[in-house]
């Protein structure tokens, strides 16, 4: 055989290389349309009217918009809180057709979710959703929303990484939540974010962006924490967060270098010290002892002398973002856990039953 059909052999195999990489394409766009025509119907744009005090301190109007999708065939719809929050008037549109005045169902701002209401007559098939624990980095994903209030606008992209740790709107944290570089903006918040299945995988809700544009870095609630919130707060019209009933602190490395500068012996090693004890709360009842002493580092108190908590249920913990998220994650009110402390340096078991937390946990500068 000559070089020149050796030639021609090569040619030929790039040729059918070429064909086979442009069905995978044409196959991935075909996937990507039929995720819209069947999710887009179930997609909801959603505007909300209220008054604002302005610079003199006089209501005005104000109004603002964001998505949303059908939950289920009741018509109950899933958002963010930050969408509806404080909302004196609903408005939900499907699919570009003003639809319906909505009702809060419940609103659980802990982890920016919402559940609003509409008259179940005539409305599009809900959006299924997929288990989050079973998706992975570098899977296919779109969002469809409605960005700076232009309806049914569909993106797409990957999941960009999982596990992430983002503030929620009253101040605590949401963990789990999916980032990815699907483009959301302004008016995305509470649509979903889908698989290539059309399956709910998550509901977008923030964005970090010096712009308030999008920077390719967007995060979803994950759809496991979705359906647990959801069905709570359409039975209960609230969710049920547990609670310890404590403050404490853990030893950051702000902490540390504070301790290092000023040439003072650090209180405790790992683990978290517990600061302060709600009376009559779980901590108490289950025997925690707070911090009575404190010490001066660099011009800060800082307390020591109470119960140090290592680990819950076996689970290290570091600091109160690491026990925040291990309650919201792993526990539910009710619930035994078993807490293994320091006290006086002698290690120490205790059970504790998880509380329902109080409204009023925040007022009072009280973590879980």
């Amino acid at each position: 055989m000559g070089r020149g059909s050796g030639f021609v052999s090569v040619v030929g195999l790039v040729m059918l290389l070429s064909v086979a990489a442009l069905g995978q394409v044409a196959e991935l766009q075909q996937s990507v349309v039929g995720v819209f025509e069947s999710a887009a119907p179930a997609v909801v744009h959603i505007t909300v009217r209220g008054t604002a005090e302005n610079f003199m301190m006089q209501p005005v109007p104000v109004e603002g918009t964001g998505s949303g999708f059908l939950y289920d065939s009741d018509g109950h719809i899933v958002t963010n809180y930050h969408v509806v929050e404080g909302a004196e008037e609903i408005t939900v549109s499907f699919d570009r057709v003003e639809c319906c005045p909505a009702t809060v169902v419940g609103l659980d701002p802990s982890t920016d979710l919402a559940v609003i209401l509409v008259n179940p007559n005539n409305l599009p098939t809900p959006l299924a959703l997929a288990d989050s624990d079973r998706i992975h980095v570098g899977q296919f994903v779109v969002a469809i929303g409605n960005p700076f209030g232009l309806e049914q606008a569909m993106t797409f992209g990957i999941v960009s990484a999982l596990g992430r740790v983002i503030q929620s709107p009253d101040g605590r944290f949401v963990g789990e939540a999916i980032q990815t570089d699907a483009t959301i903006n302004p008016g995305n918040s509470g649509g979903p974010l889908l698989d290539l299945q059309g399956r709910v995988v998550g509901v977008a809700s923030q964005i970090i962006s010096p712009v308030r544009g999008s920077s390719g870095i967007g995060f979803a609630i994950p759809s496991n924490t979705v359906v647990r919130v959801a069905d709570a707060l359409i039975r209960d019209g609230r969710y049920a967060h547990p609670y310890l009933g404590l403050s404490g602190y853990g030893l950051s490395p702000e902490l540390i270098q504070l301790f290092r500068q000023n040439d003072v012996a650090l209180p405790f090693e790992t683990g978290v010290m517990v600061t302060r004890v709600v009376a009559d709360g779980p901590a108490v009842m289950a025997g925690l002892q707070a911090a009575e002493m404190a010490l001066q580092v660099g011009g800060f108190d800082v307390p020591i002398g109470g119960d140090i908590i290592l680990s819950i249920n076996g689970n290290a913990v570091t600091s109160m973002l690491e026990v925040i998220l291990y309650l919201d994650l792993e526990t539910q009110v009710g619930d035994t856990v078993l807490l293994s402390i320091l006290r006086n340096d002698e290690p120490l078991e205790l059970p504790l039953v998880l509380g329902d937390r109080p409204d009023s946990v925040f007022s009072e500068g009280m973590a879980p």
